[in-house]
């Protein structure tokens, strides 16, 4: 049986290329003869005036404002971004900053305080805000009592409870001095914010919690996640405390549609999941293949997820052919953690596909966008119709290591972990079969 990885890495890297910070930024920002201008989805374009306060946090905001240094003059901005890693890296009037993810640490807080005390000047130039996946981590300003260790906590427990991105972020936002739109309210004037997607849906609220957008969720649905979820009793005292005081009417809600100041939200989405999805498939296809590309996201717990894919590889080997094809699918899963092993959604999805295509002349990579697969530093994995001989030989048990959640030691054992490193870019998770004639 052909591994075909060699192949699966290059369609990867495909997709890799297409939502690269670089070019997203582009698509949004123009400088032309000395003017910025930003462009919306329509394609309709605005002088914004310079210079502009730059912002920006998540796994591509350094990246971007790399983007935006080359774009516009020098001494035309200022400002800072926060990213997980590049502390390294200088832009000339922009202070990169170091934060924590996926749980927040005093980098996280101290990046968060910086960057408000930039919102909190009196000058009023227009703000682009350079947003991307991680975000919501890597900016941290609790609203007080609750401390940065009780919001890990919580931010740890939501986690490993398998609640959605839209249910964590539901949460973080609500306990948040930052999050749901309360940037937009602190900052008092135009934002352009430029996102790079890394949820399910695209929608401008959930990316990063949604900092410079209005939110619709309210402090009854962040208490209503944390009974979905059992957490209600679980989380620190002080997250219970916020809540109660917000449904009171003590605390304010995050930002509503229907206020003044959302007037001054201007929001494109640069770069998306299916974007990555489409250039796979045209990679694919320059390979004489033959392509499907899933319409509905890859989503829920990993394992069922996988079983579901699983049925749209059985239906492709049914109909036979003589060349190879492609399915592509993309989204995000969740894994709701019972064991004590280590590994992350893609991994947890690999492992729970390998009995199903045992056998079968099939090779998949599921893996991370953004290079990273929960918390280990591994990507994702793959896996093939050999996958189960393989480890059996090894004395390796696929059904033990899938209920410790331990798919990180298993695919390392078998040299089927995926390491790109980081990639700079986060638009979910993508995965890539190869079913072979």
């Amino acid at each position: 049986m052909v591994l075909w990885r060699s192949n699966l890495e290059a369609l990867y890297w495909a997709g890799i290329s297409a939502v690269r910070p670089d070019k997203s930024v582009g698509r949004a920002l123009r400088f032309s003869e000395g003017r910025l201008y930003w462009e919306d989805n329509s394609g309709n374009a605005r002088i914004v005036e310079l210079p502009v306060l730059l912002l920006g946090a998540g796994k591509a905001s350094v990246e971007m404002a790399q983007a935006v240094a080359r774009t516009l003059p020098s001494g035309t901005y200022h400002g800072a971004v926060v990213s997980p890693s590049g502390a390294e890296v200088t832009i000339p009037g922009i202070d990169v900053l170091v934060g924590s993810h996926p749980v927040p640490d005093h980098r996280s807080l101290a990046a968060a305080e910086h960057v408000l005390g930039l919102c909190r000047s009196r000058s009023t130039e227009p703000v682009v805000f350079l947003l991307s996946g991680g975000a919501s981590s890597l900016l941290a300003a609790p609203w007080p009592p609750v401390t940065l260790e009780d919001k890990a906590t919580t931010n740890q427990l939501l986690l490993k409870s398998g609640a959605s991105i839209e249910e964590v972020n539901t949460v973080r936002k609500h306990i948040s001095r930052i999050k749901g739109g309360r940037l937009l309210r602190e900052l008092q004037r135009d934002v352009f914010t430029l996102a790079i997607s890394d949820v399910v849906g695209d929608d401008p609220a959930v990316i990063g919690s949604g900092p410079t957008v209005p939110d619709p969720t309210t402090f009854a649905d962040a208490k209503a996640v944390l009974w979905k979820h059992s957490l209600w009793e679980t989380v620190p005292a002080s997250v219970r405390t916020v809540i109660e005081e917000g449904l009171a009417g003590r605390i304010p809600e995050t930002v509503k549609p229907d206020e003044p100041i959302a007037r001054h939200a201007h929001y494109r989405i640069v770069a998306r999941n299916r974007d990555a999805l489409a250039a796979i498939a045209l990679a694919a296809g320059s390979m004489h293949w033959g392509i499907e590309l899933l319409d509905k996201p890859i989503v829920g717990e990993a394992r069922q997820a996988a079983h579901h894919f699983a049925q749209q590889i059985q239906r492709l080997l049914a109909c036979g052919g003589h060349t190879p094809r492609c399915l592509i699918a993309g989204g995000e899963t969740t894994v709701t953690v019972t064991g004590g092993g280590r590994g992350g959604r893609n991994q947890e999805f690999a492992l729970a596909l390998a009995p199903l295509i045992a056998g079968q002349p099939v090779s998949v990579l599921s893996a991370g966008t953004d290079g990273v697969d929960g918390p280990t530093d591994a990507a994702g994995a793959f896996v093939d119709g050999t996958t189960v001989e393989r480890a059996l030989r090894l004395g390796l048990d696929p059904e033990d290591y899938l209920k410790n959640n331990d798919s990180y030691h298993f695919f390392s054992a078998l040299g089927d972990l995926f390491f790109p490193g980081p990639t700079g870019t986060n638009v979910m998770d993508v995965q890539i079969a190869v079913i072979c004639p």
